[in-house]
C-alpha cells in the first residue's frame, strides 16, 4: 500500500460517521469576511500598491506603453547584464530598445546555465495593492517559475489598472488554483535569529516593478 492510499484511507475512516446530507463545507464555513479594507478609487489602489511594493524594498517605476521599451533599456543598462532571460511570449516591443543578448527559457536549461544570466524580464498575472504582492502564474509572458527565481535581477511589468486588485480575496477570485502560482512580495530575503537580513537567498536580490498605464 502506498503512502497516498494510507492517507486517503485515514480520511475515509475519519469521515465515516458524517451523514451524507450534512452541510457541505463550502456552505458550512462563513464567507462574510471583508473582501477589502476600505473603499478606494483606482488611483488610490495603484498608489497603495506602489507604496507597499516600495516598503518591501522593491523599486517601483511608472510609465506608459510608448516609453516602456526605453525604460526597460535604461534599467538593464544600469545593471549592465550581458544576457537577459525572456519568456517565450514576452511582447517583443518591450525589449525592442534593449541591448543585452536575449536568452529564451528552454526546458533543457539547467539551474547552472540560468545562474549565468543576470536579469529576467516578465509580465505578471496580477498585483495586490494591500499586500504589495506580485503574482505570477506561468503564463507565456511570464515563463516557468524557475526563471524568476535564479537570476539576480527581476524586472516585472504590471498593467494598470487591469492587473491591479485591492486585496487577496479579490486576487483569488481571478487566479486559477491549478496553475503554478508564485507570490512575490519584494526581493527575496531572510533573517537569522540575530535579525541580520540577507537578500537573494531564495530568488532575485533586486526586484523592479514597472507600472504601465495612461
Amino acid at each position: 500500500m502506498s503512502s497516498k492510499e494510507r492517507i486517503l484511507g485515514r480520511v475515509r475512516r475519519a469521515l465515516a460517521d458524517v451523514p451524507r446530507d450534512d452541510t457541505p463545507y463550502e456552505e458550512a464555513v462563513a464567507r462574510d469576511y471583508l473582501r477589502e479594507h476600505g473603499e478606494r478609487s483606482v488611483e488610490e489602489t495603484v498608489a497603495l500598491l506602489a507604496e507597499n511594493l516600495a516598503d518591501y524594498r522593491a523599486i517601483v517605476h511608472r510609465t506608459n506603453d510608448e516609453e516602456l521599451p526605453y525604460l526597460i533599456m535604461r534599467l538593464l543598462a544600469e545593471r549592465g547584464p550581458q544576457y537577459v532571460l525572456v519568456p517565450p511570449w514576452l511582447p517583443p516591443e518591450w525589449m525592442s530598445a534593449a541591448d543585452p543578448t536575449r536568452v529564451h527559457d528552454r526546458a533543457v536549461s539547467t539551474p547552472h546555465e540560468l545562474d549565468k544570466v543576470e536579469s529576467v524580464v516578465t509580465g505578471c498575472a496580477l498585483a495586490i495593492a494591500e499586500t504589495g504582492t506580485i503574482v505570477l502564474d506561468g503564463s507565456p509572458d511570464q515563463g516557468r517559475r524557475r526563471i524568476t527565481l535564479v537570476p539576480d535581477h527581476h524586472i516585472c511589468v504590471v498593467r494598470v489598472p487591469e492587473q491591479v486588485v485591492s486585496s487577496v480575496p479579490q486576487a483569488l477570485e481571478r487566479l486559477d488554483p491549478a496553475r503554478p502560482l508564485t507570490w512575490i512580495s519584494g526581493p527575496s530575503a531572510t533573517s537569522d535569529i540575530e535579525l541580520d537580513r540577507v537578500e537573494g537567498v531564495h530568488g532575485p536580490r533586486m526586484l523592479e516593478v514597472v507600472l504601465v498605464g495612461d
